[in-house]
């Protein structure tokens, strides 16, 4: 890998940890997007994807509850269940082909619902789901998350805010947390993958690092996120199309 192409993808991986956290994202589709227009190949887009994750998952989670906007009530019975699958699809590897389809069928739908985003929920509007719904909810991303090498925020936010199961704002906090253990638990479950990781991750943990820290506290903020969401649209669109017509 060249120099040049690490330090582009390193300014993507930026770009991405930036924007994606100030949502209270980690960023994983956004990286798999950006090393799917590099060319990477899958058995190294997984790995890296979570190793990136755990470190920008873990600042935004800070940041978020330390802004206030976090809910252990509401993050635990999905992570109960989310923890194990998450592991359990790790430990999974597909074929390239079949990788390429899943991971691109997920950044197109990252996409729509980034550009249609959910409505805003107030506290008084909060119903908290039913146990068995969040434990039922919980386990499917979380082997989607471990199998794709995603931390499952981009599914759980607009659930959350769908279902007008947690307050907008304090959706990102539960998202980040819950992205945090999943990326966690789905690279326990595939050590052996990590010696796929370029040689590169150092500098690629560092942009991510800094992106996420700049990007979560701006988000804890309440920094207006609608052009964010349509620029980071479009590009997972043209990545999601990529992986699948290739």
């Amino acid at each position: 890998m060249s120099v040049e192409t690490i330090a582009l993808l390193g300014a993507l991986i930026f770009i991405a940890a930036l924007l994606y956290s100030m949502v209270g994202h980690a960023g994983a589709s956004g990286y798999i997007a950006a090393m799917a227009l590099f060319g990477l190949a899958p058995a190294v887009m997984k790995p890296t994807a979570l190793l990136l994750n755990i470190l920008v998952a873990s600042i935004a989670t800070i940041q978020f509850a330390r802004a206030g906007l976090f809910s252990w009530r509401t993050l635990w019975p999905f992570a109960l269940t989310s923890i194990p699958m998450a592991a359990l699809g790790g430990s999974l590897t597909l074929h390239d082909t079949t990788y390429k389809k899943l991971v691109g069928g997920v950044l197109l739908y990252s996409a729509v619902r980034l550009l249609f985003q959910p409505r805003v929920v107030a506290d008084d509007q909060v119903q908290p789901p039913h146990r068995a719904a969040a434990l039922l909810v919980g386990a499917g991303i979380g082997f989607l998350s471990g199998l794709t090498g995603v931390g499952g925020g981009i599914f759980m936010s607009p659930l959350l805010l769908l279902m007008q199961w947690e307050e907008t704002r304090r959706a990102s906090g539960v998202a980040a947390a819950f992205i945090l253990v999943n990326s966690i638990a789905g690279l326990l479950g595939h050590l052996g993958s990590l010696q796929r990781v370029p040689p590169a991750i150092p500098w690629w943990l560092l942009a991510a690092g800094l992106g996420g820290w700049i990007g979560a506290t701006l988000g804890s903020r309440k920094l207006a996120k609608t052009g964010i969401r349509r620029t980071l649209s479009a590009v997972l669109f043209v990545a999601g199309a990529k992986m699948l017509l290739t």
